[in-house]
C-alpha cells in the first residue's frame, strides 16, 4: 500500500543541476520523516539527506553538504532533493526512504 516514485533523474553535465522528486502515498506523510540514499555499481548504499516531518530539521552526508538541499511538501506528499554543483562521484542510483520503504530509484549520472 505504501509507494514511494521517485523522479527527475537524467544525464547532466559537472557543475550541473538536477532537482529529485519523490511522490509517496499509503500513509500520513505528514506524520514521518523522509530520507533521500543513493548507491553506485559495486558499493554501498548510503544515506544522502534527511528531513523531519514538518520539515524543520535536515540533515546531511558530509560529501554533499552545501551542495544538495532537501525539503518537502506536506499538502502534495512530495520530498524533494535539490542538487547543485554535481560532481561525476555523484553518479548513482537515488532512492527514496521512509522506515523499511523504498522507491524504485531514478539514475542520475554526471558526466561530460
Amino acid at each position: 500500500q505504501v509507494r514511494l516514485v521517485e523522479s527527475g533523474g537524467g544525464l547532466v553535465q559537472p557543475g550541473g543541476s538536477l532537482r529529485l522528486s519523490c511522490a509517496a502515498s499509503g500513509f500520513t506523510f505528514s506524520n514521518y520523516a523522509m530520507s533521500w540514499y543513493r548507491q553506485a555499481p559495486g558499493k554501498e548504499r548510503e544515506l544522502v539527506a534527511q528531513i523531519s516531518d514538518s520539515g524543520g530539521s535536515t540533515n546531511y552526508a558530509d560529501s554533499v553538504k552545501g551542495r544538495f538541499t532537501i525539503s518537502r511538501d506536506n499538502a502534495k506528499n512530495t520530498v524533494y532533493l535539490q542538487m547543485n554543483s554535481l560532481k561525476p562521484e555523484d553518479t548513482a542510483v537515488y532512492y527514496c526512504n521512509r522506515l523499511f520503504n523504498w522507491g524504485q530509484g531514478t539514475q542520475v549520472t554526471v558526466s561530460s
